[in-house]
């Protein structure tokens, strides 16, 4: 049923609460649960209200009204202990009759700081009840929580305060809960002590108490949870059964030169991930599998085994990656590797030359281009291969759901390729079974041999002598020297004044020609930038001066000492990532925040984490606690599948394996849920929300 029809509502709120919260039915403003929820049974003195408490509620007697320049009303009341000012700003006129001096009321609202004296803004005021007259501050009796809801500036304008929102609830769970019918099988409920919806609805919105809002959260999180994981996992057991994927029985020769001529022996990590892959090959079904793998853990080197194998068996592989940096390194990388087995390889980029162009064509139609590297040039319609078998594709979440189906067309022997995706983004556990349900998850947890920790220090302005004369030595021990700078907007002027700035700066302390510095950002043309990036990475500069895009692949060794500066403005996985840039070869490597002297309270803990641990990992689930799954360096383009209205991927991990193990164990006994007590399941998971795309076609 519309929400215009709802007691209170009409047309003009509904096009309202459509707008800005997306609300448009009862069903969905019933699914728009409270965030907070505030106890409204407890009354505090003025004398003992602080500016740092959320919210509180006074019952106090009105001393004095005030209008200020037609612009403001000041209310002054007190409660015997103390006088508290209330300030208003609209509805003077009503408030002012309203508010008669002697009169005695129950104000709610926020307490504020202002000129040393506290005051209250716009808080709400109620008339003082029999029930809230017996009432003695701070006591617990008759607890009422009232939930507080999603608004905007626009919603309060237009009416929809809290407390409208909080009556609006009401009418719809009686309107509409009669309507709302159980979505959890019974078994399900009693195996896993959900409360019934009804129930969790109810209380959800007014819980009677905290062991019932307890009993609504969990069933409420666990049904989001479970039916997100169900249709993910089914989409992973039909396609596991159903599609045909090219069988791999072989290991082959070139692998196994390879294997024998590399330079140091794999960690237990690769050698674990390369079995499991070798697996999935074997199988005869298609191999979908995300490798997750923290900066430096050695994904370039199973990639080249993975491609190796499919060669062994007669067909080709290819390595996409989302810059051509990066296509260039990888390329360059894998040619060592590929060197002892004879295995020919090829680079193909937006630039590369026409001639070469057709070369690499050629031999990828005729087969005798074994692997090739590339950006999304490989996608393009003129590219066509001989026999496709295996697309590694790294940093998946570069590339558009678009231009991953076009590389899965190629395919031309009849099943599809088998897909790798690699990450270097370390992704939470919880998150990377949400994002990348439908895929088997591989994870290098770490790092080769000889690879030394790097030192993260945390310095302000005040010690930029002291860091500048830092460069200089370590310049003169032959190492160089990465300075980066944020780059919040491709726009930003005030972001590329404070590169050109710092830019000016070095060049100055550090002068031609005793020391050469390049460099890099996104207004400059491709060829420039790739001109200082190569002196760079060549060792004829000493410093690369750079906005964050050498975040993902810029691969020098000899560089010891990264500098990022107002470290502040970047996430916890961005700097980890930019920090992996340093510690590639076998000197002692440095990692410096230069911050501002005052941060908040988040950026100061950022800060201190980085210097605390180098765990990818354990640094990705704290970005997650802190800034919430959507904003995470990497998921904000893939999002997540379905909107999640309660359950937080960040805080309720274990609800999240529960319901994982119970969707799994339904769909072990029934992948295609065909069965009559699977029925409920069936035509829930019909619903619009969850017909998520089968995101593995096209990884």
């Amino acid at each position: 049923m519309e929400i215009q029809f709802l007691p209170g509502v009409g047309p003009k709120r509904a096009a309202l609460l459509k707008k800005e919260l997306a609300v448009g039915t009862i069903g969905e403003l019933l699914r728009l649960y409270p965030f907070r929820y505030m106890d409204k049974s407890s009354f505090i003195r003025i004398a003992d209200a602080r500016p740092d408490m959320a919210y509180i509620q006074i019952k106090a007697t009105v001393q004095r009204v005030e209008v200020i320049d037609k612009k403001r009303l000041s209310v002054w009341v007190s409660d015997g202990s103390g006088e508290v000012e209330l300030v208003f700003f609209k509805g003077i006129k009503w408030m002012f009759e309203k508010l008669k001096p002697g009169h005695e009321f129950v104000f709610f609202g926020k307490p504020t700081a202002f000129n040393g004296r506290i005051n209250i803004v716009h808080p709400e005021v109620d008339a003082v009840s029999a029930e809230s007259r017996n009432q003695s501050q701070q006591t617990g009796v008759g607890a009422t929580m009232t939930g507080v809801y999603p608004s905007t500036e626009k919603l309060k304008t237009g009416g929809i305060t809290g407390k409208v929102m909080n009556k609006l609830m009401e009418a719809a769970l009686n309107k509409g809960l009669p309507f709302v019918e159980e979505s959890m099988p019974e078994d399900l409920m009693r195996q896993y002590g959900l409360a019934p919806l009804h129930f969790a609805l109810r209380n959800i919105h007014f819980p009677k108490d905290m062991i019932s809002l307890e009993k609504a959260k969990y069933r409420l999180k666990f049904e989001e949870l479970f039916y997100l994981q169900l249709s993910l996992l089914k989409q992973k057991y039909v396609r596991s059964r159903s599609e045909q994927g090219i069988a791999m029985p072989r290991v082959g020769e070139a692998f196994n030169r390879c294997y024998e001529a590399l330079p140091f022996p794999l960690t237990g990590a690769q050698k674990r991930v390369i079995t499991e892959i070798r697996g999935d090959m074997k199988s005869g079904h298609q191999m979908n599998r995300l490798l997750q793998g923290d900066v430096g853990s050695g994904k370039t080197m199973v990639a080249v085994l993975t491609a190796l194998i499919a060669i062994g068996n007669g067909y080709q592989a290819c390595i996409m990656a989302p810059t051509e940096v990066l296509a260039q390194q990888h390329y360059k990388n894998i040619q060592k590797f590929l060197a002892p087995t004879g295995v020919k390889s090829a680079l193909l980029t937006g630039s590369s030359k026409t001639s070469e162009r057709r070369e690499v064509h050629q031999g990828l139609e005729d087969g005798s281009i074994g692997i090739i590297v590339g950006t999304h040039a490989l996608i393009e319609d003129n590219v066509v291969f001989r026999n496709l078998g295996l697309a590694i594709i790294d940093e998946q979440h570069r590339f558009g759901v678009e231009q991953r189906s076009k590389l899965w067309r190629k395919a031309v022997c009849g099943a599809p390729p088998h897909v790798l995706v690699m990450t270097a983004t370390p992704i939470p556990r919880t998150l990377a079974m949400t994002l990348y349900g439908d895929l088997d998850v591989s994870v290098i947890d770490e790092l080769p041999p000889g690879r030394k920790p790097v030192q993260t220090i945390h310095a302000t302005e005040g010690k930029r002598p002291a860091l500048y004369k830092f460069m200089k030595d370590q310049i003169a021990l032959g190492r160089q020297v990465f300075v980066v700078y944020p780059l919040i907007n491709e726009t930003e002027k005030l972001d590329y004044q404070s590169l050109e700035a710092g830019a000016e700066d070095i060049m100055n302390k550090f002068p031609y020609p005793d020391y050469t510095t390049a460099v890099v950002h996104g207004k400059q043309l491709n060829d420039v930038k790739k001109f200082n990036m190569d002196a760079f990475a060549a060792g004829r500069a000493n410093i690369l001066v750079a906005t964050s895009v050498i975040e993902v692949g810029v691969d020098v060794p000899n560089a010891s000492v990264m500098v990022i500066e107002s470290a502040e403005r970047f996430g916890l996985s961005q700097l980890h990532q930019l920090r992996g840039r340093v510690g590639r070869g076998s000197e002692k490597s440095y990692c410096v925040l230069m911050t501002g002297h005052k941060l908040s309270k988040e950026s100061r803990h950022r800060i201190e984490l980085m210097c605390a641990t180098e765990n990818g990992f354990e640094l990705a689930e704290e970005d997650m606690k802190m800034r919430g799954p959507g904003d995470l360096e990497g998921t904000q383009q893939s999002g997540l599948p379905i909107n999640l209205n309660i359950a937080s991927l960040a805080k309720d991990g274990i609800i999240l394996n529960t319901a994982r193990e119970a969707a799994d164990a339904v769909l072990r006994e029934d992948p295609t849920l065909t069965s009559d007590r699977n029925q409920l399941l069936r035509k829930e998971l019909r619903k619009e929300k969850y017909q998520i795309k089968d995101y593995s076609k096209i990884s």
